[in-house]
């Protein structure tokens, strides 16, 4: 039995980018915790009736005034993990809050999350790895995915976090990547079988990919397993304020589609560095291989 951690930014992340690898490894009977480092106040409201817990755009919530929204995606995490089957969840300890987007007032919030120092925020996760002392964690790239500035910062602070470990006391460490020829399938398959007349829109073939999609030989690593795309689906309904979840595929509030296609891709990280570490050949192998 292996033992893994993920890490990520916002409740929703976790289901989002790697629901697969962790409803798989749960089957598997591998132990797995997931780590968040906020609670997602800055989240877009899709429901209309829950769009009350939505601060309006361009204020900043003032440190001593509570966040509606933080308590119902508390509850939404807590739903996901119940689906997923994980073994732990936990918040990330030090109350640091979603940044928002570059620039956006919450980027100014005192307890601003990508705004925190990254050595105390590393030490934080750190202190969470040498408590569950997992075989393998997972993360972001260091483009953060597609650009948030929490992303950001947890990979610089997870990186920050293993390379702070002895030598022999560090897990492999790895970021969540697509390789390019998947992200094309998963296009084509989108502007199949979404239809015409559906409330979400399909990309373009000439829509820019998120910087996660890089080529096929950097995807060293990946989990395939369509049997658990269920799961992570009814892990996503989960998070009702985050995600509309139909057949097949998923969009969040800028009401894109996405496919729900049973698949992730990895590419190991050198906690030295913070680079990904290449292979030699072309088969990719899984994430405790």
């Amino acid at each position: 039995m292996a033992r893994l951690l993920f890490v990520h930014a916002h409740p929703d992340d976790e289901t989002l980018a790697n629901g697969i690898a962790i409803a798989h490894h749960v089957r598997a009977g591998d132990e797995v915790h997931v780590l968040t480092a906020t609670l997602g106040e800055e989240g877009e409201v899709i429901p209309a009736e829950l769009a009350h817990l939505e601060l309006p755009a361009g204020q900043l919530r003032p440190d001593d005034v509570a966040d509606p929204l933080a308590d119902v995606r508390r509850a939404e995490l807590a739903c996901a993990m119940k689906t997923l089957g994980v073994t732990s969840s936990q918040l990330l300890p030090g109350g640091w809050r979603d940044s928002g987007m570059a620039g956006s007032p919450a980027s100014r919030h005192p307890r601003a999350f990508a705004a925190a120092p990254v050595e105390v925020v590393g030490a934080a996760v750190a202190g969470v790895v040498r408590e569950l002392a997992p075989d393998v964690v997972v993360t972001y790239d260091r483009h953060g995915g597609y650009g948030h500035p929490d992303h950001i910062q947890v990979h610089r602070a997870v990186v920050s976090a293993v390379g702070s470990l002895p030598a022999q006391a560090r897990p492999r460490l790895f970021a969540t990547l697509i390789p390019r020829s998947w992200a094309q399938e998963d296009r084509s398959w989108l502007q199949a079988h979404v239809p015409s007349d559906s409330e979400v829109q399909v990309p373009g073939d000439g829509a820019a990919y998120a910087p996660s999609v890089v080529p096929d030989e950097q995807v060293t690593h990946e989990v395939l397993d369509p049997s658990v795309a269920g799961v992570q689906a009814d892990a996503l309904r989960c998070h009702r304020t985050q995600v509309s979840v139909h057949d097949g595929f998923y969009a969040l509030s800028n009401a894109i589609a996405a496919r729900l296609s049973g698949r992730e891709g990895f590419a190991e990280i050198d906690s030295a560095t913070g680079e990904l570490i290449a292979l030699q050949g072309s088969s990719r192998r899984g994430l405790l291989g």
